[in-house]
């Protein structure tokens, strides 16, 4: 790690602390919003973003062009980060929302300050970064195409979250926080049900659609794509087809392929107001199609990179075996 990026590293490593005094938070602090501990958010929020910030320090010092301005690209990624994410730490230390909060008092004021700051500067280091990837070789082709492909997914969940949360069916209202003080909410997480959830530890929301859900799911490609990468170098060292740098990037394009079906179908089931925890007949099928669709692809690989590393065969042993047969049946 001593050649990653090191505004990053330090990023992550406060945000990994951060997260573990929100866990620690959950046991000493019984306050709640929404029927849920005011340090859940923050927990996920410190810990999603130290992973990420990780993913980034680490992709930063593999770049061979743009290396500088990759640096300063990081460092940016580094302090919005660390705005963003203490911003929902102040307003749970707080017992009020840092998300969709238009109250006019302090702590409120201070969040939405922040936010205004830090938050567009990660969709467009996100969206730089990934155009520096995608005018160099970073690593072999199969980890390329999963960088390529986990920033650009990463790009598509930050957008899908500023389009949903100003969704027409999060209507202005009213709730109260942890102190018991009234608390004005415009905009939401869901569609359909703005404030639900239900789910364990993510409580993403069981009574509607929740732009979360794809959220997470494509700011994490990045991640599952690399793992999947992973996972295939280590097959090929003891399955010569898989050896083949290029059958190795298909697949990995292939899982991206389903990954970004999987986005869209949880994107579309969100924006319909449908909870991820009850899908109609129109999203399982279309699940059914993007699993059958990558399964399809996949097997296609794997038979075409198995012909083509097959031996080819012997006319020697052809002809030994065609002498063998007419020795036994001088017919034949």
């Amino acid at each position: 790690m001593r050649g990653w990026h090191r505004p990053l590293l330090a990023s992550a490593t406060l945000m990994f602390a951060l997260t573990v005094v929100a866990a620690a938070g959950l046991v000493v602090d019984d306050r709640l919003l929404m029927g849920e501990s005011v340090w859940v958010k923050p927990m996920k929020f410190g810990f999603a973003m130290g992973v990420y910030g990780l993913t980034l320090a680490w992709l930063l010092s593999r770049l061979s062009r743009g290396r500088r301005v990759g640096w300063w690209l990081g460092s940016v990624f580094a302090v919005a980060g660390l705005l963003d994410v203490g911003a929902v730490f102040y307003a749970a230390a707080h017992g009020t929302f840092s998300h969709f909060n238009k109250n006019a008092e302090p702590v409120a004021h201070t969040v939405r300050t922040v936010f205004s700051f830090g938050v567009m500067p990660l969709l467009l280091v996100t969206l730089i970064i990934a155009v520096l990837v995608l005018i160099q070789r970073t690593g072999d082709r199969a980890v390329d195409r999963a960088l390529r492909a986990g920033l650009g997914l990463a790009v598509a969940s930050m957008v899908v979250a500023l389009w949903l949360s100003n969704s027409p069916g999060a209507a202005t209202r009213t709730v109260t926080d942890a102190n018991g003080n009234p608390v004005t909410m415009s905009g939401g997480h869901g569609i359909g049900d703005p404030d639900g959830n239900g789910m364990f530890l993510t409580h993403w929301s069981t009574t509607g659609g929740d732009l979360r859900v794809p959220h997470f799911v494509g700011m994490h490609a990045i991640q599952v794509l690399l793992l999947v990468t992973a996972i295939l170098g280590v097959l090929a060292t003891t399955r010569g087809w898989l050896r083949d740098e290029q059958v190795r990037a298909r697949l990995v394009g292939v899982a991206a392929l389903g990954y970004t079906g999987l986005f869209t179908v949880l994107t579309w089931q969100a924006k319909r107001g449908m909870p991820v925890t009850d899908p109609d007949r129109q999203t399982l099928l279309a699940f059914v199609v993007v699993v059958v669709l990558t399964l399809a692809a996949a097997t296609a690989v794997v038979v075409d990179a198995r012909r083509r590393s097959a031996p080819p065969a012997d006319p020697g042993r052809r002809d030994e075996e065609r002498e063998a047969v007419r020795a036994v049946d001088p017919a034949g």
